[in-house]
């Protein structure tokens, strides 16, 4: 994209959605400050690590011992953030997708980590993956920009969803947009590879942060009316290069803030 279009871009969101613009702008400020703050970061000399043993993980045991067959190639860092959020699902009749099947080796990975009641969906836009296709695991070839094709899966409700495909960020956009009121309650989306500062994708999730944090109807010592978001999501985690939306178990029906105790400051507001 030239800067040309991206400057048409911004001017056509700044018309269609002025006030939304204007409050962006005003928080460029704070994202400057932030952005000096990280590239200045050091960590304090007292800031001493604490010795903790490593967590057995299964995945990463999996990915070590591959030295021969179908091919996985993943960040070393993925493997404690696959684990944090997904071993929940470990030995449970989970539905798991992974787009982006390539040499189809981390099909294996997640077989053998979530065990044998698992049942594995993969998706690419090579028709040459099919190949990888097998009693436990199915293959969807088509291209995850596009909306019709993920309307077109007829497909249970996923556990877990793993985009790791073409990694621009329309790609990223559609497949979040589309599939993940297809989670179920309690699933986990995994988004890979989101590289450098001002990845378009990244950006978007900004935006789904915004919602989260949003207050809606209430206040004031009194609940709040979540949004459609908030009561379905439970959490959204960031990591180098990688972001996990969580699903909550349960429809949240109010965010509330109540007070317990009788004692309270000794000074008046």
């Amino acid at each position: 994209m030239s800067e040309l279009q991206k400057l048409a871009g911004l001017a056509g969101s700044f018309l269609r959605q002025p006030r939304a613009s204007l409050r962006l702008l005003s928080q460029i400020p704070y994202v400057l400050r932030g952005m000096a703050y990280a590239a200045g970061y050091r960590q304090s000399r007292d800031a001493a690590a604490l010795a903790v043993a490593p967590e057995r993980n299964r995945l990463r045991e999996f990915f070590d011992a591959r030295h021969a067959g179908p091919g996985i190639w993943k960040w070393n860092h993925y493997f404690d953030i696959y684990h944090r959020h997904l071993a929940k699902f470990v030995g449970r009749e989970a539905h798991v997708m992974e787009i982006g099947v390539y040499s189809g080796g981390s099909l294996d990975m997640w077989r053998d980590y979530f065990g044998g009641g698992c049942r594995v969906y993969g998706v690419d836009l090579q028709p040459a993956c099919k190949a990888y296709e097998n009693a436990h695991t199915k293959i969807f070839i088509g291209d995850q920009a596009d909306r019709d094709f993920w309307r077109s899966l007829d497909l249970p409700a996923l556990d877990v969803l793993i985009d790791d495909g073409g990694h621009r960020p329309e790609q990223q956009i559609a497949t979040l947009e589309e599939m993940l009121p297809r989670l179920r309650p309690g699933g986990v989306y995994l988004c890979e590879d989101i590289h450098g500062p001002n990845h378009g994708f990244g950006a978007y999730l900004q935006g789904l942060i915004r919602d989260l944090n949003a207050m809606h109807a209430g206040g004031a010592g009194k609940p709040v009316r979540p949004s459609p978001l908030q009561a379905a999501i439970h959490s959204i985690h960031f990591y180098p290069y990688v972001v996990v939306i969580e699903k909550s178990p349960t429809v949240v029906s109010e965010l509330d803030a109540p007070k317990h105790g009788t004692e309270w400051q000794p000074f008046k507001l």
